[in-house]
């Protein structure tokens, strides 16, 4: 739940950027701990977007010099950062896992037209779900190596390696892309209740405390980790709806030159 003031102000700074750059904002979202659902009571609004210029600016020689990222430094706590258009479905034809879950974030600031939705539709068959696995690996592989294997850790770094190794097992299993919300993704845990009970302590514990700080590691955590964490991925994935590289990029096309009309008829 975002504050309504904290909200209000997040809508003011999209609008302010709108004008700053002369674009359209397609959708703005929550991502990081917001989105995830394992917030602190001080953690950032980490506010991402996605944005259109008129579709002159995209026919000039110097296209590919031309800046496709609006970017702002944190201010009180507000996170604020967009793609354009264009580099947001290029990195979605490759996959991009953040694209991926800003188009299923439950947290939105804005949203026009049909390009959130459109983008979602196209999901099944854009998404390489091994990209996802290898990603989600190597996130929590980092993670804990630089931070769990050790006498005293920083607890909340748990999270940034339990939701990332629960998104890869949901891609093992189902092969579609996992949800963002870690608490969609503890169903998997279903048969490891010792597991799931710690998980659910320290969720509880994040939730409620502005820093959860440094204490002693969880032994009971840190093995499940180890058991989960393999240390060469080479996933063996469902069969999905996936279509050739061909079609995608004449999909994604299709969804770029759409939303270009939508708002420049």
């Amino acid at each position: 739940m975002i504050d309504p003031g904290i909200r209000a102000e997040i809508v003011h700074r999209l609008e302010q950027a709108e004008t700053e750059h002369g674009v359209r904002i397609l959708f703005a979202i929550e991502s990081g701990s917001r989105a995830w659902g394992f917030a602190s009571p001080d953690s950032d609004y980490d506010v991402r977007f996605i944005y259109m210029h008129a579709p002159q600016w995209y026919q000039a020689v110097d296209l590919e010099e031309r800046r496709d990222v609006i970017e702002y430094p944190i201010v009180d706590e507000i996170d604020l950062n967009g793609w354009d258009i264009r580099k947001a479905l290029r990195l979605y034809w490759k996959s991009n896992p953040a694209f991926v879950e800003w188009i299923q974030s439950p947290i939105t600031y804005l949203e026009r037209g049909d390009f959130r939705s459109s983008a979602i539709e196209l999901l099944p068959g854009v998404y390489a779900p091994v990209k996802g696995v290898h990603h989600y690996y190597s996130m929590a592989r980092t993670n804990y190596r630089g931070y769990l294997r050790e006498a005293v850790v920083p607890l909340k770094k748990y999270f940034y390696v339990l939701r990332p190794l629960l998104a890869a097992r949901w891609l093992m299993q189902t092969g579609s892309a996992a949800p963002i919300e870690f608490e969609r993704l503890l169903c998997l845990l279903d048969d490891e209740p010792e597991v799931l009970a710690e998980v659910h302590g320290l969720l509880e514990r994040k939730r409620n405390t502005p820093e959860i700080g440094r204490a002693a590691a969880i032994p009971l955590l840190n093995a499940f980790i180890e058991r989960e964490l393999p240390d060469s991925p080479a996933p063996s994935l469902p069969a999905t709806g996936k279509s050739s590289p061909s079609e995608v990029i004449d999909r994604l096309n299709a969804l770029f030159h759409q939303t270009l009309r939508e708002f420049h008829p």
